[in-house]
């Protein structure tokens, strides 16, 4: 009898529809009667707000009503040992085991909305708290997608040969120089740089610039009590810095992902602001996780490009130029195109002074310009990613913002004024990016 009232139904539903003219039938299906919605539902009210975008986080004044939940459940929150994201879990879902810990397990951050019954019944909350539960699963992911980049042996490969200090240092006097010193300076900006880059979520991220500044400044804080740990700076220990700036970048990194506990907890991170600092401006609604290769390649770039800048500036190398392009008439304007680039109508050069080293009477008794030392092995193999003109023109803008005193705290700062300012992200400049290289 059940089997034949249940014909009946579709019957009835199925007859009606095809005496509906086509004009209506879409009406008829937008307010379907309460057994159609019954059997043909697929998922809860929550799928109405699928394929959110970055956008969408400010559009719906996401910021303003986190932060009003947050003031409204402080309870909720000291109460469960997940703090925040437990508190949030069990309000938004009923689950108050929702940690999103890193802590190995592959299920802490699980999220099924779809056929949540707690979620699927907040009402006029339910974009709200699905887009929080996205968020913050997806910050989740980042942690664990810039441990997993960085559980890898390609960090700083090309400067732990033992020949690369020799090949991009010539120079007739080899001193005790202070190369390993002035690298690691810069590496506490190259790590907050690599992290905020693994961060960028596509278009939409541009407007999220306050997250990107946390990721940057969190992951510098960590890298700054590592810098200490190594203090020879000969240059014979620099032979090997490959291999100390790979240490440094995989034990900041490990300390930046385990920042996710703490974030995740609801406390905030080295002094730079609890999750809703990471959450803002929607970086993380629609991010799709880290690109690990891309951001590796990025994080060798940079810390190759901020090394043979260092042994660069102890020679007589030079950024050379301001003629106007391909200028044969004396001025400096024409010369090794592979040296050079063309920028606003005015050709540079980059130059090495060759000391002549023997007793001479000739045109060249003093020296002569030639081409800096390992230059012909950039744009290629180990050095693929950083090349001539990304010296020059890196050289230029570091120039153009401090002459000659753009030193690690200058890179620092303009690296988070562009983050925060969302004027650039450096990561995606690679080795051209201001900073890296400062020859004068």
């Amino acid at each position: 009898m059940r089997f034949n009232l249940s014909l009946t139904v579709y019957a009835i539903l199925f007859s009606s529809c095809l005496a509906t003219p086509l004009h209506s039938v879409s009406r008829v299906w937008k307010n379907p009667p309460r057994l159609a919605r019954t059997l043909h539902k697929r998922c809860g009210p929550v799928a109405e707000f699928y394929g959110q975008k970055a956008s969408d986080w400010d559009a719906n004044g996401m910021d303003d009503w986190l932060n009003k939940w947050w003031s409204n459940h402080t309870t909720l929150m000291s109460s469960n040992s997940k703090g925040f994201a437990g508190a949030f879990g069990q309000w938004a879902m009923g689950n108050p085991d929702w940690s999103c810990r890193d802590d190995g397990s592959s299920s802490v951050c699980d999220l099924n909305p779809c056929d949540d019954r707690v979620l699927n019944d907040k009402g006029v909350e339910i974009r709200q708290a699905y887009y929080t539960l996205e968020a913050v699963n997806r910050l989740h992911s980042y942690f664990v997608g810039l441990g997993q980049a960085f559980q890898v042996a390609s960090i700083g490969a090309a400067l732990s040969k033992d020949s690369w200090a020799t090949t991009f240092y010539k120079d007739k006097d080899v001193k005790s120089v202070t190369v390993l010193r002035e690298v690691l300076n810069a590496i506490t900006s190259v790590i907050g740089i690599g992290a905020a880059f693994g961060g960028l979520a596509g278009p939409g991220a541009a407007a999220a610039t306050g997250a990107l500044t946390a990721l940057f400044t969190g992951a510098a804080a960590v890298a700054t009590p590592l810098i200490g740990q190594h203090q020879d700076d000969t240059f014979k220990k620099s032979a090997d810095l490959g291999g100390i700036l790979g240490t440094i970048v995989l034990e900041a990194m490990k300390g930046f992902t385990a920042a996710n506990n703490i974030l995740m907890h609801g406390d905030a991170f080295e002094g730079k602001g609890d999750i809703r600092s990471y959450l803002k401006g929607g970086l993380f609604l629609d991010f799709g996780g880290v690109d690990k290769v891309k951001l590796i390649d990025t994080m060798n770039n940079f810390l190759i490009g901020n090394a043979i800048n260092q042994l660069y500036r102890t020679q007589k190398i030079f950024v050379m130029g301001g003629g106007a392009c391909g200028d044969a008439g004396g001025v400096i304007g024409n010369g090794p195109q592979d040296q050079s680039i063309c920028r606003d109508g005015k050709a540079w050069y980059l130059y090495y002074w060759q000391e002549n080293d023997v007793v001479s009477v000739t045109a060249h008794q003093w020296g002569w310009t030639a081409a800096p030392p390992g230059s012909d092995q950039l744009g290629k193999g180990l050095y693929a990613g950083v090349t001539v003109q990304d010296i020059i023109s890196s050289s230029l803008d570091s120039y153009n913002v401090a002459r000659y005193s753009y030193d690690a705290s200058t890179a620092a700062a303009r690296a988070q004024d562009a983050l925060t300012n969302g004027w650039a992200n450096p990561g995606n400049s690679g080795a051209s990016w201001e900073g890296v290289f400062t020859i004068p």
